[in-house]
């Protein structure tokens, strides 16, 4: 669904990282690892479409970036639900209404409001959705941010840095979402420096652990 083939990257004039090759398939789980600057963000970028590759291929569903327009971007993105590593909400609107907002830019406002409130129970913010979000804690932050990220239904789930700011109990049940949606066929890519949570999903699923490091991409060793 998402392919990188032998991309690199610069940023400022150095090169990030080059020769990275990375297919996110239909039902795969992969982990990102490797040093705070090293491009673990970026490459998550790269793999939604909102930086382009310095060389390299990168393909959304099939179609290369380099020559893919405004609203075919658009579309692809809806297929790609991104957690992002600070939780960015309009504090003036009530937690359901932040998390059905890909609705309303979809042209969708109003629809599904059974499925919305679903969505909402099943990470646990029943209680929760006629709050404002700087009442919300950090682990309540992060899934309301999961929920809005997979409101679309997409068919690819990137989280950067989904646990960083929450206690270890907190993290195993965000994980547990994410590995509910993996089984669902969605294909899963989480940059973490978190080396519990990895080994936690490891447990349960088949998962691809990589690691940036010397600006390439390596598969990670089974230390982890």
């Amino acid at each position: 669904m998402i392919e990188l083939e032998n991309v690199a990257y610069s940023y400022g004039g150095a090169e990030l990282f080059s020769g990275v090759d990375l297919t996110l398939a239909p039902g795969s789980f992969h982990f990102l690892t490797g040093p705070s600057g090293a491009g673990k963000t970026t490459l998550l970028k790269l793999c939604y479409g909102e930086l382009t590759a310095t060389s390299g291929t990168v393909r959304l569903f099939g179609a290369d970036m380099r020559g893919i327009g405004r609203d075919d971007l658009a579309l692809a993105r809806r297929r790609i639900g991104v957690v992002h590593q600070n939780c960015e909400f309009l504090d003036h609107l009530p937690v359901a209404e932040n998390i059905a907002l890909p609705l309303a830019v979809a042209g969708r406002a109003g629809e599904g409001e059974q499925d919305l409130s679903d969505l909402i129970a099943w990470v646990g913010l029943g209680e929760q959705a006629g709050q404002l979000p700087p009442e919300l804690s950090g682990g309540e932050r992060q899934r309301a941010a999961l929920a809005r990220a997979v409101i679309l239904s997409p068919e690819v789930i990137l989280a950067d840095e989904p646990t960083g700011n929450i206690d270890w109990e907190m993290s195993q049940r965000l994980l547990r979402l994410l590995l509910e949606l993996n089984r669902m066929g969605k294909a899963v890519l989480i940059a973490t420096h978190d080396l519990g949570l990895i080994r936690a999903a490891k447990a349960e699923v088949q998962a691809r652990v990589l690691r940036i490091a010397g600006r390439q991409l390596q598969v990670a060793g089974a230390d982890l």
